[in-house]
């Protein structure tokens, strides 16, 4: 077998490949062997079957098959020896039947769409902004409002606040505002309710200014939603009879529960933070800077993304793509794609898919590879961040070792968290490979430039 190459231009190559019968006569012998002896044949017991009779029968598909098979795995073959970057799939430059019954000699063109040659700069003549954000005063102490709240005590209170837990007696009432009497009368005794969770805001706006021996008459229904489980538990009722529920209800207000928040002190240091990481409220306060900094850092290397593809697209997006060629593999892939259709494709694509070959450079340039103790070590990051969802800030280190092993072992989401962190790696390398225009912009700032993408 021989393949010759000729280029028709810098992406774009073409392979011809000869085939002789020797290329393909022993595979072909081999396979129709295994047909006579795997394969039932009417008229014959099985394995007992001729050759003869079995070129008969199969030779011209199993020979067609097998010449279309050699020739494929040789093109591949000769693309993973030259080390050439083919974007899509080689593409036949004609399909047509093999005359078989004339012919042992043939001749197999494939076009190849080909990756154009970047020479990609990764070091420090690169300049890439990057914004940091300014944390104040103001977001610390509305980190350190939320802290408090959060590890504080509920206790009695004597007027609504709007975080509070209401109790007292819910009564039914009839069209007129009176309570409603009889036995098919909803009463709730030592009712419960949480306007804070209400759907409808006009609902728990009802509760405002309220002190304990207040009457306050809401709509279930509303306040809810129309949300039935919600309103069978609210009024102490099975689900069958949240039909009827339909008017108004009085709750005489027996009891408010607010929140105490924290006080500044050990406990809270521990709460927040762990034991004897904090000893202080100054350090205390810079631990929720440090804190608030790093959730921010996160919007910043989003916004560094953004600037360093703006800027090697700037530098590198004017790279000549094998346009006609890609726009054939579109259609290869759905026969109901029309060259037009295929063409609008490609154009919605080309920036994604020449960004993806500058950075496919960056990776090559920069040398990184993910391992498993980064997947590792992202996972704990993961498993962190959901335990403190539910307030839970100080889990130990075996815990969270654990939690992440458990990611980890699911194989639907490995795939997508590796892909993850290797854009993480990607990235972090190309900060300290590149310089970085560093400037710090409030947090309104920050957001307008976020805006601009």
């Amino acid at each position: 077998m021989n393949i010759t190459s000729t280029s028709t231009d810098p992406v774009s190559m073409r392979l011809t490949v000869a085939v002789e019968e020797n290329d393909y006569k022993a595979k072909v012998t081999e396979d129709l062997k295994k047909i006579g002896r795997t394969h039932q044949i009417p008229g014959f017991r099985k394995g007992h079957v001729s050759l003869k009779d079995l070129e008969r029968r199969f030779g011209k598909q199993v020979t067609s098959d097998v010449i279309n098979q050699v020739v494929y795995e040789a093109v591949m073959k000769y693309i993973q020896e030259n080390k050439l970057n083919v974007l899509g799939q080689p593409l036949p430059v004609e399909v047509k039947e093999l005359d078989l019954k004339n012919q042992t000699s043939f001749t197999f063109e494939y076009d190849l769409a080909l990756a154009p040659a970047l020479d990609v700069e990764t070091d420090k003549n690169v300049h890439v902004p990057y914004y940091n954000i300014e944390v104040t005063d103001e977001m610390v102490d509305e980190q350190d409002k939320a802290f408090r709240k959060r590890f504080g005590a509920q206790v009695p209170g004597e007027e609504f606040e709007p975080d509070a837990l209401v109790k007292g007696a819910i009564m039914q009432l009839n069209e007129d505002g009176s309570v409603k009497e009889g036995d098919d009368a909803i009463q709730v005794v030592s009712g419960i309710l949480a306007p804070m969770y209400f759907t409808d805001k006009d609902q728990a706006a009802l509760f405002e200014g309220k002190k304990v021996g207040d009457k306050v008459v809401f709509n279930p229904r509303k306040a809810t939603g129309e949300n039935i489980t919600e309103i069978a538990s609210m009024l102490n009722i099975d689900k069958a009879r949240v039909a009827e529920v339909q008017g108004d209800f009085e709750m005489a207000i027996s009891e408010i529960i607010v929140v105490k928040p924290a006080e500044m002190g050990e406990e809270l240091f521990t709460n927040v933070f762990g034991k004897d990481k904090v000893h202080n409220e100054e350090e205390y306060r810079e631990a929720v800077k440090n804190m608030i900094s790093g959730e921010l850092q996160g919007n910043s290397d989003m916004i560094f993304r953004w600037s360093a593809r703006k800027v090697y697209m700037d530098k590198y997006g004017d790279m000549q793509l094998p346009a006609a060629l890609l726009t054939k593999w579109l259609m290869t892939r759905n026969e109901e794609m029309t060259e037009e259709k295929a063409a609008e494709e490609f154009s919605r694509m080309e920036s994604d898919l020449k960004w993806q070959l500058i950075l496919d450079k960056v990776v090559e340039n920069l040398g990184v590879k993910v391992e498993r103790d980064d997947l590792l070590e992202f996972a704990k990051g993961l498993a962190a961040r959901q335990f403190a969802q539910y307030g839970m800030t100080n889990i130990d280190d075996e815990t969270i070792a654990k939690y992440a092993e458990n990611i980890l072992a699911d194989k639907q989401y490995a795939g997508r968290l590796h892909e993850q962190v290797a854009e993480i790696k990607t990235f972090n390398a190309l900060k300290q490979a590149v310089t970085l225009d560093e400037e710090t912009v409030s947090l309104d700032r920050f957001k307008e430039i976020a805006s601009q993408i």
